[in-house]
């Protein structure tokens, strides 16, 4: 497992896919040979130009293992699914990147007679193996040079593409220096650093049992300098149709699972409004949201017809149209096929009082 991004489509719209895991396991029993008084325990070593000149094979230039609470999860939108049990986890950075890339597995006795700590991950694949010397330094072995990648890679990319990719020949037993724990919970930040500005995420700000309105009115001088915008005013909102449907039907353990919201909007072309419906699962740091045929009758399949809610800076909520999935256009056209040509797939909405999304 890998700390990939998976583009939804959109201008920044993407998901992060990362592992999700927040504490030990309950019947995970604690590696007294990585720490001793039970805490979360950090190793690194940063190699210097001297060391990498004289090991060209070795690619890796930092290397830290963190054994303890996952130190790469951050707020997102998925339902809690509670901890992953994973108590390892490995950042590696090659010569020339600029943000490591991080692996997450299970560490503990293969054999209990041995001092030797056996680390695996998902797949069947092996991490490292762990020994602690003398000198209190973490001795990682057994690291595979397809370790960042998928299982079968070496098969899949083929010989050239593989040797780019994975890691070097002399990136096996590295020997690391116990560091403070703030060290690690830093280096591993630097993989997709947090944007503070974000704040909480929508499933925290938006309660399941409460409404709440977004929206934005463009003015003429707006659109004068946006022409291939259709869209005049815009509202996203849960009112109290939409707040009986979760009530009957949701689960607030799964929130925003399964959450119902509507999007109204009037064009430059029509000064009706037009709602949509549509229905919302919580990935990774955004809300996938399914056009519903709740509030209207469709002629053809509309379940593809989706948008994407993202928190914005200062508590705004970001709008991704990436697909022509909003009802500026008949959702069922040929004109609503495929990616938006309009100039409306990005919206920054404001929070707004509750009267302003209500008939």
């Amino acid at each position: 497992m890998t700390s990939n991004t998976i583009v939804g489509a959109g201008l920044g719209v993407a998901l992060l896919a990362a592992v999700a895991g927040t504490a030990f396991a309950e019947d995970t029993p604690k590696l007294t040979e990585l720490s001793p008084d039970g805490k979360d325990a950090c190793f690194g070593r940063v190699y210097d130009a001297a060391h990498l000149k004289v090991h060209p094979n070795q690619k890796v230039g930092r290397i830290f293992f963190y054994y303890g609470s996952d130190p790469v999860s951050h707020p997102n939108e998925e339902p809690s699914s509670g901890p992953s049990g994973y108590n390892g986890f490995m950042a590696t950075t090659v010569r020339g990147a600029k943000k490591p890339e991080w692996v997450g597995g299970w560490c503990g006795k293969g054999d209990p007679q041995s001092s030797e700590l056996h680390c695996g991950m998902e797949c069947d694949r092996t991490m490292a193996l762990l020994n602690v010397d003398e000198k209190g330094r973490l001795i990682v072995s057994g690291v595979h040079r397809n370790l960042n990648l998928d299982a079968g890679a070496e098969d899949e990319l083929g010989e050239k593409e593989y040797a780019k990719q994975a890691l070097g020949t002399e990136d096996d037993g590295f020997r690391l220096d116990r560091m403070p724990t703030q060290t690690c919970k830093a280096e591993f930040a630097r993989i997709d650093p947090v944007d503070p500005a974000l704040g909480a995420p929508l499933r925290e700000r938006l309660k399941p049992d409460q409404p709440f309105c977004y929206g934005r009115d463009y003015d003429a001088a707006h659109l004068d300098s946006h022409p291939d915008q259709l869209t005049h005013t815009i509202r996203v909102f849960r009112g109290p149709i939409e707040l009986a449907s979760f009530a009957k039907g949701g689960d607030p353990a799964s929130w925003p699972s399964g959450a119902d919201i509507a999007v109204s909007l009037t064009t430059r072309r029509n000064a009706a409004e037009v709602t949509q419906t549509y229905s919302c699962d919580g990935e990774a740091d955004q809300w996938r949201c399914v056009a519903s045929g709740k509030t209207s009758d469709f002629s053809c399949d509309i379940a593809a017809k989706e948008i994407y809610l993202r928190r914005g800076a200062n508590g705004t909520m970001m709008l991704a149209n990436p697909n022509s999935s909003l009802p500026i256009i008949d959702l069922c056209s040929k004109t609503a096929e495929g990616e938006t040509a309009s100039d409306d797939k990005v919206y920054r909405l404001e929070p707004m009082p509750q009267s302003a999304c209500m008939p």
